[in-house]
């Protein structure tokens, strides 16, 4: 008796539990797995993300999420569309060059991470470059790969000087950087956020530099957003909804306590510096995710008008020749609803 008694009890226990946990557990029995790509190294920029996992978000959610590494928006966009990856954190301006050479493996962004484009041009103060249309015919630090430098002609149209006009040095960032503190370059092309730090670093801080951000010279592009596949959007859609509205979460908690963030970043990376990457983290929440439209729709939203300008200056800064609409680079499916996006007070 006490043993039948036992199993019906410990049986309607297992049924409860079953019965309050997500709906993808329900349907397979288990933690669905996830695949994410940052798409850079373990910093700041993937807090949010950091901080949904660390916090259980995505566990709550149903998924079973991997967090890796990577090497900048084009490496990472090339695994996703490999399958690799579910979905990964890149620049949108590269996913649409991908996507114009690649129409069958084409990606789309599930939800905006930086509202604010955070490509930049940093000069230092005195150096004869005053103001954007000063670059014509300088020598600018910048890797081929470097979403700075290839969209640095949208940026040279809307100033009125011939983009072509530029030499660029390719040289590894930490060298680079080391050799623009020295004099070597006239310019740097990087996020503003990366430039900033990694220059203050090196014993140049705030006070020596100008900082010409796309986003306050005509650009209106977005910046980076989080791609998928064809098949993480469409074998499961609930997986994927489950993942962005988890990692809203996330964000929406880095965006109200950078410091949770930078903690967050410490605790996947112990050489992290806490206290740089907390102050990179304000520095993304203040200049890419505090903004009129994010107060306005909420954190991952986007606009059509903003849609199409990333659109059109990305076409314009590539060269790109093949007819491509809004509709083939975002999708607003995946998002959640307006209350579970709007940043905290």
């Amino acid at each position: 008796m006490r043993r039948r008694s036992f199993l019906r009890a410990t049986g309607a226990t297992a049924f409860a539990s079953l019965f309050a946990a997500p709906a993808i557990v329900r349907a397979t029995g288990s933690l669905q797995k996830f695949k994410f790509n940052l798409g850079w190294k373990v910093e700041a920029s993937g807090a949010g993300f950091l901080l949904a996992l660390q916090r259980g978000y995505y566990q709550e959610a149903g998924l079973d999420v991997v967090i890796d590494t990577g090497n900048g928006s084009a490496s990472a966009i090339s695994l996703v569309a490999g399958g690799a990856y579910d979905c990964a954190s890149a620049d949108l301006a590269a996913m649409i060059e991908f996507n114009a050479a690649n129409p069958a493996a084409a990606l789309k962004a599930v939800p905006i991470q930086y509202d604010l484009n955070p490509n930049a041009v940093i000069v230092r103060k005195g150096g004869g470059i005053a103001r954007p249309a000063d670059l014509a015919g300088k020598t600018i630090l910048g890797q081929p790969f470097n979403a700075s430098r290839k969209l640095f002609p949208v940026f040279a149209k809307a100033q009125g000087f011939e983009a072509a006009s530029v030499k660029w040095e390719s040289v590894t960032p930490d060298i680079g950087d080391t050799r623009f503190v020295k004099g070597d370059f006239d310019a740097a092309a990087y996020f503003f956020f990366t430039g900033l730090l990694n220059l203050k670093a090196r014993g140049m801080g705030p006070e020596k530099i100008t900082v010409f951000r796309f986003s306050d010279y005509g650009m209106k592009s977005y910046g980076n957003g989080l791609v998928a596949n064809r098949k993480s959007m469409t074998s499961d859609p609930e997986v994927m909804k489950a993942f962005v509205k988890a990692s809203t979460r996330g964000w929406l908690d880095a965006i109200a306590d950078p410091a949770a963030g930078g903690a967050a970043v410490k605790a996947r990376e112990p050489l992290a510096d806490q206290a740089l990457e907390t102050e990179r983290l304000r520095l993304i929440v203040d200049g890419t995710m505090k903004t009129p439209d994010t107060r306005r729709d909420g954190w991952g939203a986007a606009t059509p008008a903003r849609l199409q300008a990333t659109l059109d200056e990305t076409v314009g800064a590539f060269g790109i020749k093949a007819p491509l609409t809004v509709a083939d680079i975002w999708t607003d499916q995946f998002l959640p609803a307006p209350s579970d996006r709007r940043l905290k007070a």
